[in-house]
């Protein structure tokens, strides 16, 4: 999109930043990764007042300019480099009015870079329920910018905030003066020459984080060496004088701005309301309650569409088979293209109501005090509290989990974390456990309000949780560090969800299943129709010719069924047949046969193609005139040899483990090795988690069968 101005959003963790973006930019925005690492980018545009069109960009939350993850690195490098592809025009710096002293320790850092700023003073509504009024006007004259206060929450003060964008082209100067630079004077004038600056505090960030920006030559960064040598630049004690001369300067600015009614010690909901969700007792049993709630509903509730996403599934196949000609190119598209995007399309239910639910306890504050609560329980098995962040976010995708494991300061937690991650159940499993569930437990309600089938995908969640920690603990043996780590916090306050923001989060996450998973599908559907159609020709004459003989003697009893049993024995003899055979000998004592093994080797590439596959090999077996949903062609499927039913109780069992517990994702170990620049963890990794996978799915199918 044209774009005339370019703005970078600013902000402490936890101050609305994200949702100011998502207000601005609405659905026009996208996610990438900043050039050269990956962490995440996000862009959005907005149209302002005067009609210019903005490029906003969402820097990662930070409590300052001095990183502490990888994530918080990048708003310096941002902001330093005017060569960088995201460098603004004007800064937004967002402010929790609430905790304003805290959050104004960054605002004069980033103004001291001498970029055009606007303060947004966000949680206007929440500091008026606490007691707390700010004297706009007046903190405006005294820092010397535009200064706006907004609430992102409920869409107030956005028109005044593009205004205040439009308006701003003052670059605020209000922290020279005070003491922050007199103990690096003569290093910060060298430093100047260097890198050709006027800028004081600039060259101040420079000599501290000089050796992670792209931005200077290395002969550049060899002279900023040796003027900190040369000067006893001692960046631990320079940060924190820095932080103490910043932090009284901005006492006198907030001197008579801020005042308290008294509601603030009324204001006690949330302290209230902690007593019971993080007891060490109530807690966990509220906690479960809440899962057992969210996995009924995942059944209950998306019973009826996902009902009629089947049906218009097999409508459209039996109406394009009828009307459409007969050829390759209909049995293509049909048995292959819309057979497997239909057995991906069908959980959009499922997941638009996770994702939901997910929402709602993130924007609650519940979700932080999950957090808090499983950090007490963590650290007894060797992971830091600060893991309990990825792994819950497992349970949307490993993907963004393992990135986020980056905040992660101790190397040894950070690697542990990166490598059981994958083992919290994620939503691309779903379809598979949610597939196999409907297939062997019984529709019922448990004491007249659990559903049963619910209380099953629970248990799957929870066996793989306390998989991932078990697993954690062995790894703490195993891997060796001397650091320590530590896990700090802050509660957010009890709120309301956003309703707009749930809804926003539903479509973005379903949009991103099925256009993320859809391309695999029918990639892996194409490829796998076209396998499982051809086979080596001497096979297919043979079978072809025993079949023309069975037709010449019109015998009506096999003539009835002709066309399914000349498609499975085809099916069979094809090149994916082939290919399950050759592995059946290995996973046969797991209960699965030569069409599950396909499944499992197609679904390495995204672990919901395990029901794309099913769908087009079953589609692919029953013929044209055999048009029915996939669950009741998996529950009418045979062994060949038994004639027994294939998906009895301890096949899916055992196969919902397997998936439960194997990297079944190449996406995971792609980013694996990204995060840890080797291939030897993800290679540890893959191993460890497949021979987990057989050696459950062996005993549970051995013991159940």
């Amino acid at each position: 999109m044209k774009k005339d101005i370019k703005i970078a959003l600013v902000g402490n963790p936890n101050t609305g930043k994200s949702t100011l973006f998502n207000l601005l930019t609405g659905l026009n925005q996208k996610i990438g990764n900043f050039p050269g690492i990956t962490v995440d980018k996000k862009v959005g545009y907005c149209k302002l007042p005067d009609g210019k069109h903005a490029e906003v960009v969402d820097l990662p939350g930070t409590y300052s300019l001095y990183p502490k993850s990888r994530d918080e690195s990048i708003v310096f490098q941002v902001l330093a480099d005017k060569n960088n592809s995201s460098h603004p025009d004007i800064v937004v710096l967002v402010a929790d009015v609430t905790n304003l002293r805290r959050n104004l320790l960054l605002y004069s850092q980033v103004a001291d870079l001498k970029i055009p700023i606007v303060l947004a003073l966000n949680m206007a509504d929440m500091a008026k329920k606490q007691g707390v009024e700010v004297d706009v006007d007046k903190l405006s004259e005294r820092l010397g910018v535009q200064i706006v206060s907004i609430s992102a929450r409920s869409n107030s003060g956005l028109d005044q905030l593009k205004a205040a964008i439009n308006n701003t082209t003052k670059i605020a100067t209000q922290a020279e003066g005070t003491d922050v630079y007199i103990l690096a004077t003569e290093a910060i004038e060298k430093a100047k020459t260097v890198i050709k600056t006027d800028n004081n505090y600039f060259a101040l960030q420079v000599l501290h984080q000089y050796e992670t920006l792209d931005c200077f030559s290395n002969a550049e960064k060899l002279s900023l060496a040796q003027i900190r040598k040369e000067h006893d630049f001692d960046s631990s004690k320079l940060q924190a004088a820095e932080t103490v001369a910043r932090y009284r300067f901005l006492g006198g600015i907030l001197s008579g701005i801020v005042q308290d009614t008294g509601a603030a010690r009324k204001f006690n909901f949330s302290d209230k309301i902690d007593k019971v969700l993080t007891n060490r007792v109530w807690g966990f049993v509220i906690f479960l309650a809440i899962l057992f709630f969210i996995f009924n509903a995942i059944f209950s509730w998306s019973a009826y569409p996902m009902e009629l996403i089947e049906n218009s599934f097999t409508w459209l196949t039996e109406y394009g088979h009828a009307h459409l000609p007969e050829g390759i190119l209909t049995n293509l598209l049909l048995d292959g293209v819309v057979a497997g995007l239909g057995g991906v399309v069908i959980f959009i239910p499922q997941i638009a109501i996770l994702f939901a639910f997910i929402s709602i306890l993130e924007d609650t504050g519940y979700m932080a005090r999950v957090t808090f609560m499983m950090d007490k329980i963590m650290r007894k098995f060797g992971l830091s509290g600060k893991s309990v962040v990825p792994m819950i976010s497992s349970l949307a995708c490993a993907v963004p989990s393992i990135m986020s494991a980056r905040n992660i300061e101790s190397w040894k937690d950070r690697i542990i974390t990166i490598m059981v991650a994958p083992l919290v159940s994620c939503s691309a499993r779903l379809p598979v456990y949610t597939l196999l569930i409907g297939l062997v437990v019984p529709e019922k309600m448990v004491w007249g309000f659990i559903n049963l089938q619910g209380l099953t995908l629970m248990g799957m969640y929870v066996v793989s949780i306390v998989a991932a920690i078990l697993v954690a603990l062995v790894m703490s043996f195993l891997i060796k560090a001397k650091e320590k780590s530590y896990f700090i916090m802050e509660m957010p306050v009890y709120q309301m969800p956003r309703w707009n923001n749930v809804l926003f989060t539903m479509y973005e996450k379903s949009k991103t299943f099925v256009v993320e998973a859809g391309k695999v599908i029918i990639a892996i559907s194409i490829i796998l129709w076209v396998m499982a159609s051809y086979g080596p020709s001497d096979r297919f004459e043979q079978i072809d010719k025993k079949y023309a003989a069975i037709e010449a003697q019109k015998d009506s009893v096999q003539i009835s069924t002709l066309e399914r049993d000349k498609s499975a024995e085809k099916l069979e003899n094809s090149y994916a047949g082939i290919l399950g055979h050759a592995i059946e000998p290995a996973i046969k004592p797991l209960g699965f046969d030569w069409k599950i093994g396909i499944a499992l080797i197609t679904s390495f590439a995204a672990r919901e193609a395990f029901v794309g596959t099913m769908a087009t090999i079953y589609s692919v077996e029953g013929g044209d005139e055999n048009v029915t949903s996939i669950r009741d062609k998996m529950r009418a499927a045979k062994f060949g040899d038994t004639g027994l039913p294939v998906f009895t109780f301890a096949t899916s069992f055992s196969l919902m483990l397997f998936y439960a517990f194997a990297m079944q994702c190449m996406s995971t170990v792609a980013v694996v090795y990204r995060e840890t620049k080797s291939w030897r963890w993800p290679g540890i990794q893959l191993v460890y988690m497949t021979a987990l996978a057989y050696v459950a799915s062996l005993i549970a199918y051995q013991l159940l069968k």
